[in-house]
């Protein structure tokens, strides 16, 4: 699909990740709602790109539908979905003082990474299959964003990994249930990046992280996770697939 002049929605693109999506999709020519819990910062992201802020909780289909119908409303049908929004967590089973984890912070996680991701997929396929088709036969195409995590989880990461690996299983069916419409479906696994939950951690700990990475040793930019995604976008063959951005080399031994 030429990203030129087509509607798109990137959920989470006030920031990190979804802002560099965000950014590189506008630069392509796509009118490009930022969708995102942040009014501010999604209205400052759309202002800099020429595109429309939507506030919105992907987790509530009321929020979720006023927000796509304003971007509708702004730019007309969309035919690009970039999953992106999500959060992280780090808990233990059994925690410091012996007690079991809370089970709300594990339901939180799931609702928002992987219920969240699914309810903002349902709605934009179900607009997206009344378009008609562009030359190729294509009406749309949606991408996850899962983690290395779905494949690697560490400690405390059971409600990060098991939302992460529910995108990555739920990747294939959702590409052939939309293929009787013409509507691609792909996931990125994007290893370690440079996103602001990573800049949440001390320095000491990302100069390690990035120093467990036998090459390059860094940090992955959010700008390189927004060039596959719009790869994905315009290379027409893909579909059904997850794509890790991470390396096998990456994967330093533990």
């Amino acid at each position: 699909m030429n990203v030129q002049g087509h509607a798109a929605l990137v959920t989470g693109g006030a920031s990190g990740l979804g802002e560099a999506t965000a950014r590189a999709l506008a630069r392509l020519g796509a009118k490009v709602a930022v969708l995102d819990v942040n009014l501010a910062l999604a209205e400052t992201v759309a202002a800099e790109i020429g595109g429309v802020a939507c506030q919105c909780d992907i987790t509530n289909t009321e929020s979720l539908t006023a927000a796509l119908a304003k971007a509708t409303a702004a730019h007309g049908s969309a035919r690009i979905l970039m999953n992106i929004a999500g959060i992280g967590s780090a808990k233990r089973v059994v925690q410091k003082d012996g007690s079991a984890a809370a089970l709300e912070d594990f339901a939180r996680v799931v609702n928002v990474n992987l219920i969240g991701s699914y309810n903002a997929s349902r709605l934009f396929a179900a607009e997206c299959a009344r378009l008609a088709p562009l030359e190729d036969g294509e009406r749309g195409v949606m991408i996850f964003t899962a983690s290395v995590a779905a494949f690697d989880g560490q400690v405390g990461q059971q409600a990060y990994s098991a939302s992460k690996g529910g995108l990555v299983g739920m990747t294939l069916p959702m590409a052939r249930d939309l293929a009787q419409h013409a509507i691609r479906v792909c996931t990125i696994a994007p290893g370690l990046f440079a996103t602001p939950l990573m800049r949440q951690l001390p320095e000491p700990v990302q100069a390690s992280l990035a120093a467990s990475i036998p090459f390059p040793p860094r940090l992955g930019k959010p700008d390189e996770f927004a060039q596959l995604a719009c790869h994905i976008v315009a290379n027409g063959h893909l579909n059904g697939e997850v794509i890790r951005l991470d390396g096998a080399l990456r994967m330093a031994p533990r």
